[in-house]
């Protein structure tokens, strides 16, 4: 065997010893609050990002397929050569109109929408302040970006001062303040009007990560800066059609309209990816159509997770405090995670142990989602399962 296998093979068994080691189940039927794995059958999902529990609404599935018949199944191009057909332009403007922005910029994902922004819009002249939970697709575009690097304590706006302080004493000349709405392993919401405050007094520009929070968060379900009161003050959003809107996959930018003709110019994972299926932005159009419609969605989900939150404290759980369907369940040790994810899904309910480096060392835990499709009944169910394995295992 060669010598860099030998040392990939060493590595995998320090994960596997560690007690990180990931595996990938199989699911056997359409995504859903109850789903058939190869497993087992019909257990209770609680770890999709399926929010509004639309990844199977029939509506959406009758808009993709009425999308064939009309666009294709694929254009085979980028978006500047010949990948861009109405309903492409639809979606943009349909998406920033919910979001309050002058356009949008679709992407293959929100990882493509982050990796393609920075360094677009900034030079070594120019800085990034970034909160240090940031997703990793945020990471990863801040280091293809030249700008100067500044990183702030997650949610510690004096941090942040001080970092925008120093960037305007180097001389930065545009600064862009980076954060995720909801940080996704926690379920914080974002102090998005304090950001706004500072980016007001530095002269800086705000940038918004909002995949976990678009379609459910806010009044109307128009994300993070509707739910923080600051719609017109954020300069960049950010996010994904991949989860509560819809559950397939794409991403956007949408922003000022410099901002976004610009990254038609010269973002590379725009110009260089594929464009989006069009069944994609039919099912999108319509599951923006329904939230306008309707906050029936947004509510239920919000229900639920205060209803499931209050049944696990009753049980004692150490959980993280927030009012975000992600409900994190601490462990503290990577086994333990793994060993009560697998329990629970013998008992019935799908759950996955998270363990470095999604999270830091010591902070393990079994992160729970909550989602629109889920009754009362499931979850009382769910939360009985929860009691009988930290029992069985004397947590």
């Amino acid at each position: 065997m060669k010598t860099a296998l030998e040392t990939f093979e060493t590595r995998l068994q320090e994960i596997r010893d560690a007690g990180t080691w990931r595996e990938e189940r199989i699911i056997t039927t359409p995504q859903s609050a109850h789903v058939d794995t190869t497993a087992r059958k019909d257990v209770l999902n609680l770890c999709a990002n399926n929010y509004l529990g639309l990844a199977d609404h029939p509506e959406l599935i009758a808009a993709a397929k009425a999308s064939y018949d009309t666009w294709g199944f694929g254009l085979a191009s980028v978006r500047f050569i010949c990948g861009t057909q109405q309903i492409h332009k639809n979606l943009e403007r349909k998406i920033a109109s919910f979001v309050g922005m002058d356009d949008a910029i679709l992407y293959s994902s929100c990882f493509d929408a982050n990796g393609g922004l920075f360094e677009t819009l900034l030079t070594a002249e120019d800085a990034i302040i970034s909160d240090e939970l940031n997703h990793a697709s945020i990471i990863d575009g801040v280091r293809l970006c030249r700008a100067k690097r500044y990183r702030y304590r997650n949610s510690d706006m004096e941090d942040l001062r001080t970092q925008l302080a120093a960037a305007r004493k180097e001389g930065c000349r545009n600064i862009i303040i980076a954060t995720d709405g909801v940080f996704s392993m926690d379920g914080y919401v974002a102090k998005l009007e304090k950001i706004c405050d500072l980016a007001d007094e530095f002269d800086a520009l705000t940038m918004v990560d909002d995949s976990h929070a678009l379609g459910f968060m806010g009044e109307h379900g128009r994300g993070t800066p509707e739910h923080c009161h600051v719609m017109g003050r954020i300069d960049i959003i950010t996010g994904t059609f991949g989860k509560a809107m819809g559950g397939a996959s794409g991403g956007f930018t949408a922003a000022r309209q410099p901002i976004v003709d610009l990254l038609r110019q010269h973002s590379r994972p725009y110009l260089f990816s594929n464009t989006l299926a069009p069944a994609i932005c039919a099912a999108t159009i319509r599951t923006i159509e329904l939230l306008e419609e309707s906050t029936e969605f947004r509510d239920r989900v919000h229900e639920n997770a205060r209803y499931f939150r209050s049944g696990m404290e009753k049980l004692g759980f150490d959980l993280l405090p927030g009012e975000h369907p992600i409900v994190p369940v601490m462990l503290y040790d990577p086994k333990t995670a793994q060993e009560f994810a697998r329990r629970m899904l013998e008992k019935g309910v799908y759950v996955v142990g998270f363990c470095y480096p999604v999270v830091p060392k010591g902070k393990d835990r079994i992160r729970t989602q909550m989602s629109a499709g889920l009754t009362k009944e499931d979850i009382d169910f769910a939360v009985r399962c929860f009691g009988e394995v930290k029992q069985e295992m004397g947590l």
